[in-house]
């Protein structure tokens, strides 16, 4: 039985990160209180990510910081393949315009800043609540509550509270995923790397793309991440170690290359860092009411960029489940499909990576020939260029929310793009927060009906319009379309997409009070 004598809140979401802060931001949304612990006072001040592709940039829109993040970001031109000796072997350009997803496919930032944009964003909710200096200690769990233990780092004090379901977003080292026994699954990838960051207002005169050095004794990556902040990655050799590159003087043989004759004292180095890059993946995803998000359950090497968008598509994943259930729309059963949906998903992400990472890094001198072969060429097969700059990403597997036909050319599992509409919005405005139909056919009035009882919302796609397309491709008339924008179910049979469209129709952020 509940303690009436301890405070509870409906969600406890462990790490304000990226991850924590999209989920409790979304929850919040959708009128769930949520306490969110983190063991730092305020925003993790080093820089850490700094790409996300459109398909993040739609969720972040989503959040109400669009306009922001546009500010504080620039869009990436594409990639060049370099070889041990700078030259270029191949070089990608990617379209900096908007993508199908509304937004440019390649976004550099700040991750300081970015996190701190997230951050005020969400304290804007009443619903939720912040708190750092946090130690989570213990998690406990009971039939349909979970009993969680945090020290304040500051007073030594400790707090129990009681929860439906705790979200570890809690990152690597995750005291969560320790919690509930999981561990995590080695993918036999280990690489030492050394970063670091620079600010300089002289012009470098770089070309403005991701530069990807393929050198098996020091492979390296060069990004211009704002108007004057750059990062470079270089693999470290044995016996080196960050120490040894933590200055200018000492860092400056590794980035000549690249800042040319610039003078130190133009030059500002804000950090330099040792990272062991790892290719990892928990063994399960959740036990009961606790789950894992983010690198708590899983970690991807850097070279394609995802490692922190993958955490931000958990949330957008599992925040509306866990609303629907919380409202009593969906059995606690739907939850399954979180792990189901995105544990693969993770895993084929952290396999392109590691084919980055191997391209960049594997073959000694024999693979020197080949990439110098190869790479020149390989904007000539079929696919590969958009392998390289497409932000495109893997259908989700089957669920119970993702109802696969027979056949190729599916769209479930897919994201729905997202168009500008006749009368200048996106469609993402349109849809909102809650499931849709989208139909080149206007469906019969009870059909229509039907979906406005389940709080579903229909967008009639215009003859000739990106959505209609979409559909033909997808050979289908009407797909039923997630709040997160992924198709559950698409076909020509406008009767069976309806009848399987489930009630959503979550509470909303004034029928909640503040933990």
């Amino acid at each position: 039985m509940p303690d009436p004598d301890v405070e509870s809140v409906p969600v406890i979401v462990v790490g304000a990160g990226p991850t924590g802060v999209t989920v409790a931001t979304l929850l919040a949304d959708y009128g769930i209180s949520c306490l969110v612990l983190d063991r730092w006072e305020g925003v993790y001040p080093q820089p850490r990510a700094v790409h996300l592709d459109d398909e993040i940039n739609r969720i972040v829109a989503r959040l109400g910081v669009a306009e922001e993040f546009a500010a504080i970001s620039r869009p990436a031109l594409g990639l060049q393949l370099l070889d041990q000796n700078l030259r270029v072997l191949a070089q990608f350009d990617r379209d900096v315009t908007e993508s199908r997803h509304g937004f440019p496919q390649a976004n550099m930032f700040d991750q300081p800043e970015f996190e701190a944009l997230l951050r005020a964003n969400l304290e804007k909710r009443s619903c939720v609540h912040i708190r750092g200096n946090a130690e989570v200690t213990d998690i406990t769990q009971h039939p349909g509550r979970v009993r969680l233990t945090f020290t304040d780092r500051l007073t030594g004090e400790d707090h129990i509270i009681d929860t439906t379901y705790v979200l570890g977003c809690d990152g690597a080292n995750s005291v969560v995923r320790s919690s509930i026994g999981a561990t995590m699954d080695d993918l036999r990838f280990e690489q030492r790397w050394l970063v670091a960051d620079g600010i300089t207002a002289a012009e470098l005169n770089q070309w403005d793309g991701v530069h990807q050095v393929c050198n098996p004794v020091r492979a390296a990556t060069y990004m211009r991440i704002g108007p004057a902040r750059y990062r470079w990655e270089f693999r470290l050799l044995p016996g080196e170690t960050a120490d040894d590159y933590n200055t200018l003087e000492t860092l400056r043989g590794l980035i000549a290359p690249w800042v040319n004759d610039i003078p130190n004292d133009e030059l500002e180095l804000v950090r330099v860092a040792e990272y062991t890059f790892r290719a990892q993946i928990a063994n399960r995803w959740r036990d009961r009411n606790v789950f894992l998000l983010g690198d708590a359950a899983h970690l991807t090497p850097p070279f394609i960029g995802q490692g922190m968008g993958a955490g931000i598509r958990d949330a957008m994943n599992l925040a509306w489940k866990l609303a629907g259930v919380l409202s009593g729309d969906f059995p606690a059963s739907l939850l399954d499909s979180y792990e189901q949906e995105r544990k693969l998903h993770a895993r084929i992400m952290i396999g392109l990576a590691l084919g980055m990472g191997w391209a960049m890094t594997a073959g000694g001198r024999a693979g020197n020939l080949l990439r110098r072969a190869i790479a020149p060429r390989l904007h000539l097969i079929p696919g590969i260029r958009d392998r390289l700059v497409n932000s495109k990403t893997p259908a989700l597997r089957s669920s119970a929310l993702v109802i696969k036909g027979r056949g190729p050319r599916q769209l479930a599992g897919t994201l729905c793009p997202n168009p500008i509409l006749a009368d200048g919005s996106r469609l993402d405005s349109e849809l909102g927060d809650r499931f849709a139909l989208i139909t080149t056919a206007r469906p019969p009035a009870f059909q229509h009906e039907l979906l406005e009882e389940r709080g579903a919302v229909v967008h009639i796609a215009e003859p000739g319009s990106e959505l209609a397309r979409w559909l033909r491709r997808g050979r289908a008339t009407a797909a039923i379309v997630r709040p997160d924008r992924t198709v559950m179910c698409a076909g020509r049979e406008l009767s069976a997409l309806c009848a399987v469209a489930p009630h959503f129709v979550p509470r909303s952020p004034a029928d909640q009070e503040t933990p």
